[in-house]
């Protein structure tokens, strides 16, 4: 189990190495000058070139690249264009934010998928298995910003029970952050319920079938203790590799709901950094979310192991 966490581990830092490369690469492929964004309409043509110089944006393509990385290695990721703070000060504020929306979406998506799942399962072919089947398609159909406008219409907008935008810190108030994070956290989950309950059910189906099933239920275990204690465990392994493929989705739609819900998250940072052109904090936070999404994704393959005590990686 050691050397795959290591050799996972040095994976990730190959990956992270070469998309910073590539990111690094791309965005001074895109048109524009990020300096005259910066300095705002008709900015003197000296001026300009004096920060450039200042930014080492003159210089070759791989003499930038590589004092950008040697910075990195020091844990220095550089200065905001815009806002002319430290972007470590930026993407320490932005990572709170998302890593609760994220954990807190997928806690959503995988208790909505699994109860639904399960019920679907057991009564196939009945209005349960129907009814559970068609939200699930509506919720993989839908996208999530459009869930997230029709939770805003009707949680705030239409009952008044929750707010419709903003974050509140966990740290200043719990009963603040439950209430700010539902709809976001429920939007983004929405789609991740939906995929986990199609594969919930399918490995349901299919656990059912196995004859230590029949053996169980012959024993005379009730219908709840063979569910939960024969079928589930197996059924979860299918599911959890859904869980983690549906990573990448899950954090490209949190840059979605963090603009439609003002979360002050990477995600929105992102964005704006996308619009603003500042180059330190794109490629920051783009690196941060590859991170986040690869050590995210050697958790799952790590539960396996929880949940199937047979599976061994050698």
């Amino acid at each position: 189990m050691g050397r795959f966490v290591g050799a996972r581990l040095a994976q990730t830092g190959l990956i992270v190495a070469a998309a910073s490369l590539v990111v690094f690469g791309f965005l001074r492929l895109l048109p524009g000058d990020p300096i005259a964004m910066m300095l705002g309409e008709r900015p003197h043509p000296q001026v300009v070139a004096e920060i450039r110089k200042l930014y080492r944006l003159d210089e070759p393509f791989y003499l930038q690249y590589g004092l950008w990385l040697g910075q990195v290695l020091r844990g220095n990721f550089g200065i905001s264009y815009i806002t002319r703070r430290p972007v470590t000060e930026l993407i320490g504020t932005a990572v709170g934010p998302t890593v609760a929306l994220a954990v807190t979406a997928m806690g959503v998506g995988v208790a909505l998928g699994l109860v639904t799942g399960v019920l679907a399962a057991v009564y196939r072919s009945r209005r349960e298995d129907v009814v559970a089947s068609v939200l699930a398609f509506v919720g993989i159909s839908v996208p999530s910003f459009f869930s997230a406008v029709l939770l805003i219409w009707l949680f705030s907008l239409t009952l008044g029970w929750l707010p419709p935008t903003g974050y509140v810190s966990p740290t200043a108030s719990w009963s603040g952050w439950a209430r700010h994070m539902a709809l976001p956290a429920s939007a983004l989950g929405l789609i991740l319920g939906a995929s986990t309950m199609r594969m919930i059910r399918s490995g349901v189906l299919e656990v059912l079938g196995r004859e230590y099933v029949r053996t169980a239920r012959a024993k005379g275990l009730s219908e709840g203790r063979v569910i939960g204690r024969h079928v589930l465990r197996n059924a979860l392994v299918p599911a959890v590799t859904a869980v983690g493929l549906q990573l990448a989705d899950l954090l490209g739609g949190a840059v979605i709901i963090e603009s439609v819900f003002a979360i002050p998250g990477l995600g929105r940072l992102t964005l704006d950094s996308i619009f603003a052109r500042d180059y330190p904090v794109l490629q920051a936070s783009i690196l941060m979310l590859t991170g986040i999404f690869l050590l995210a994704n050697l958790a799952a393959d790590l539960v396996y192991v929880l949940i199937d005590p047979r599976i061994r990686y050698d």
